[in-house]
């Protein structure tokens, strides 16, 4: 009998690009190193709240550079990543809160689906995210229904409070749990030194044994 999985948390918010990078490295790795992922739905907007930081695409430099920079990320990962043109008016305006409730709900009702929901939600196919999943109608409004309910606002902001207590600044965050240690890594570009320490090997964002077109 092996060693046991070393537990993975990944703290998520379907408004931050990067996390949907890290989220499909990570998904991509789950099966192949000796881990046990835990996905996070978490709201970023209370994290950079509590730690008094501000969305990068704030900055008209960094919002440019960011385009750039996703672009080039999403061919290099293989993940179909575009950054919006309504980003400032319908991303930062709109908010995450009630998408990321409904990722709350699916994880607290049906978490075996939580990885293609969050999949399909960042792949900004809202209305047809449940259904896409293979989530029926009637599961999709019952969850939908559920997303005010004391216990999902609760579990977010529960959710929510421990990223901020690993010293979250922003999303997403990678959390190892290692020998009574606890390694917090912060955006999607520190699988490498993930890999390394959890003493797995790094075969690049597109490992060879998994096909990772989406």
């Amino acid at each position: 009998m092996g060693p046991l999985p070393r537990t993975v948390e990944l703290f998520y918010d379907v408004l931050s690009p990067y996390s949907w990078l890290a989220f499909e490295i990570l998904c991509r790795y789950k099966n192949i190193w000796n881990v046990n992922l835990q996905l996070c739905p978490s709201l970023i907007a209370g994290i950079l709240k509590d730690s008094g930081n501000q969305p990068p695409a704030m900055l008209p430099r960094k919002a440019v550079y960011m385009k750039e920079d996703i672009k080039r990320l999403g061919h290099h990962l293989q993940v179909p990543i575009h950054f919006p043109k309504d980003f400032f008016s319908t991303i930062l305006g709109k908010g995450s809160l009630t998408a990321m409730r409904f990722l709350t709900t699916v994880k607290l009702e049906h978490p075996e689906m939580l990885e293609k929901v969050s999949r399909e939600l960042w792949m900004r196919v809202w209305s047809r995210a449940a259904e896409k999943a293979g989530m029926s109608t009637g599961q999709a409004r019952g969850l939908l229904e559920r997303v005010s309910t004391p216990e999902v606002k609760n579990q977010l902001k529960e959710t929510t409070e421990a990223a901020c207590k690993y010293g979250a600044f922003g999303l997403p965050i990678t959390v190892a749990h290692l020998d009574d240690k606890t390694h917090m890594l912060f955006g999607s570009d520190r699988m490498e030194l993930l890999a390394h320490l959890l003493g797995e090997k790094w075969m690049g964002p597109v490992p060879p044994a998994v096909n990772a077109r989406l």
